[in-house]
């Protein structure tokens, strides 16, 4: 039935685009090989109207003509359904092209390489490779988590859903009912800014932690949606972008070079060990459990006990 609709658009679609003049419904019927199969003039007329509008919704611009005689008609003049011509300067190409191919994972691949092509077709030489002035840099954004694809879906159509969560400190998961926001990538890993209904305040949620399906919801948004760089300001707080103090740690020497590039202060203590300071804010203690056995936590106190609790729920399993 999909094909067979499917392919009676394109035959319409062909029929407006290549008439020169409007074609009335009548010979719009007699051309139309599905349309002469109606089993009736009404069943035509509403097959028509339906074909008509699902070819108008996919942007084909189609015409109403009332001729002298007082027949309607219908025709999609070439030069209202052409797009202009897209010139891309060599650093633009190389822009989008690289844009196109970031999405190397999941289901997006197939329309990042289908983006990438029409790239081609719109002036981005077959010769010129975009990572060719990136040097040996090959831009990725790796999407392992099963609740990436529905939550991305869930974003853009302002759908609310429910999930379970397993929080860093917690053993066991528990079910979170959230208005999905937006998603941000942060150290490579994938964050959800939205707002959780349970607790009645904005919440971010890392992915990797979200446990079997999540489920749509068909409820509208209860909490208006702040702008873009609010979330992405609120992801970067939680995920310890934001820093308002100062902690000290132990790290063992050649180890850790992440906290190294943050560290304002480093002092060498011997026997294979090294003291930072480094800037201390929210999802710190997420950051510093990453590398395990290789730091220890000397200070604030608060920090310390976040990273074992943290440990803990980890050898629980």
């Amino acid at each position: 039935m999909a094909i067979a609709k499917a392919e009676r658009l394109m035959n319409l679609a062909l029929c407006l685009l290549g008439t020169r003049r409007p074609l009335s419904k009548r010979e719009l019927r007699e051309s139309i090989e599905a349309y002469l199969e109606a089993n009736s003039d009404d069943s035509f007329n509403r097959m028509f109207e339906r074909d008509k509008d699902d070819l108008r919704e996919l942007g084909l611009v189609i015409e109403t003509v009332e001729n002298l005689d007082g027949e309607v008609g219908y025709l999609a003049r070439r030069d209202s359904n052409r797009l202009p011509p897209i010139t891309l300067d060599a650093e633009e190409a190389a822009a989008l092209g690289l844009a196109a191919k970031v999405w190397q994972q999941a289901r997006l691949a197939g329309a990042a390489s289908g983006a990438l092509q029409k790239l081609r077709a719109a002036g981005l030489p077959e010769d010129v490779d975009p990572y060719e002035a990136h040097g040996a840099l090959e831009p990725r954004i790796p999407v392992h988590e099963a609740a990436f694809e529905p939550l991305m879906l869930a974003c853009r159509d302002r759908r609310p859903v429910v999930f379970d969560y397993r929080k860093a400190t917690a053993a066991h998961p528990e079910t979170r009912h959230v208005e999905p926001w937006a998603l941000e990538c942060w150290r490579g890993h994938w964050y959800l800014a939205g707002w959780d209904r349970d607790r009645g305040a904005e919440r971010v949620f890392r992915l990797s932690r979200i446990t079997g399906k999540v489920r749509s919801r068909g409820s509208s948004f209860t909490a208006p949606v702040p702008d873009v760089v609010t979330v992405r300001e609120t992801v970067a707080s939680w995920a310890g972008e934001t820093a308002d103090r100062s902690a000290l740690i132990r790290l063992r020497t050649d180890a850790g070079y992440p906290l190294r590039a943050k560290a304002t202060a480093v002092r060498e203590l011997g026997d294979g060990w090294d003291e930072l300071e480094i800037p201390y804010g929210h999802g710190l203690d997420a950051w510093l459990v990453e590398f395990g056995p290789d730091v220890v936590v000397l200070e604030p106190a608060e920090l310390r006990a976040d990273v074992v609790d943290r440990l803990r729920a980890v050898a629980k399993g």
